[in-house]
């Protein structure tokens, strides 16, 4: 029966940690420049309906990487821009693929891609979920910190989609979390149900109070893809909902930032919080590839 990686919800403790493991497997395998052909002559279509830097690059370096080929798929080259319902879509698909990755809005719309698919299909992004940045994240954790049981991570800004499965993912793996956010910016409210109801968590409107004693600091922008009309007012609602020195000084003395890119510095992070802490927030990106090799071995070898 073929498996999807539509939200972290679906998968339990063990297999995120399975994951991880086979994560820095991989990457250890290409520090040594060793060959790991473990999806040869399998091919991945990745549908964007969003751009994207960080996704793009790492699904195709790391099919790459893994002996297969990656075939980019905008919107607008696809019927799907013309109207043809997403089922028939998903059944053309997959007798020509391996595996579908799609980048889009709607986390409906990766439901019904999956539900129709013959072949494994990977969440690249909604505005509700982002599980293959949050696998990334907690490989990022875990190599800096030596653990992810135990620490506490305090997340400050939007409750969007990267809030939502960063709540579920370190939640799941042992983690203490904290959301410092607009009481009208939330994260979703179910999940934060389920975190109370499953972990240690707490959301709050005091950022130097969520970050007292933290491990991990974690921020993202304050209007994401899609939400650019709405700058200016979110720059307003956010303001002081940010990585700074002060806060800095709250969390931890050997505490690690974390920004899931890209950042719009002197917003939801001062310039010199970022480059401070640049080592850590690039490792953080380049363990997409990474994240992104275990969860495309982990669905179709």
């Amino acid at each position: 029966m073929k498996k999807d990686f539509l939200a972290l919800s679906n998968y339990s403790k063990e297999e995120i940690l399975s994951l991880l493991a086979l994560a820095a497997e991989l990457k250890e395998q290409k520090r040594r420049r060793e060959p790991h052909p473990l999806l040869a002559g399998k091919t991945l279509g990745m549908i964007f309906e969003k751009s994207s830097t960080r996704t793009r690059v790492s699904f195709e370096v790391g099919m790459y990487d893994l002996g297969g080929s990656a075939l980019f798929l905008s919107g607008s080259d696809l019927q799907l821009g013309r109207g043809e319902p997403l089922e028939d879509t998903a059944r053309v698909l997959s007798r020509y693929l391996d595996g579908i990755m799609i980048r889009t809005f709607a986390q409906e719309k990766v439901e019904t891609l999956a539900k129709w698919s013959s072949i494994p299909v990977i969440n690249g992004l909604t505005d509700y979920s982002h599980p293959c940045q949050i696998i990334a994240d907690l490989l990022t954790i875990q190599e800096h910190k030596g653990r992810l049981a135990g620490q506490t991570l305090c997340y400050i800004g939007d409750g969007n989609n990267v809030a939502n499965s960063l709540i579920v993912g370190a939640i799941k793996t042992g983690m203490d979390v904290r959301v410092a956010c607009p009481a009208s910016h939330q994260p979703d409210a179910e999940i934060m149900a389920w975190a109370k109801k499953n972990g240690v968590f707490e959301c709050g409107e005091n950022v130097l109070e969520m970050a007292e004693g933290a491990d991990v600091l974690y921020t993202d922008v304050w209007a994401s893809m899609g939400q650019e009309a709405e700058a200016a007012a979110r720059r307003k609602i956010f303001a002081g909902y940010q990585i700074n020195a002060r806060v800095l000084d709250a969390a931890m003395r050997d505490a690690i930032v974390l920004h899931d890119l890209p950042a719009h510095k002197g917003e939801e992070i001062t310039v010199e919080a970022f480059e401070a802490n640049a080592g850590t927030i690039f490792d953080e990106a380049e363990n997409r590839l990474h994240a992104h090799k275990a969860i495309m071995v982990h669905l179709m070898r």
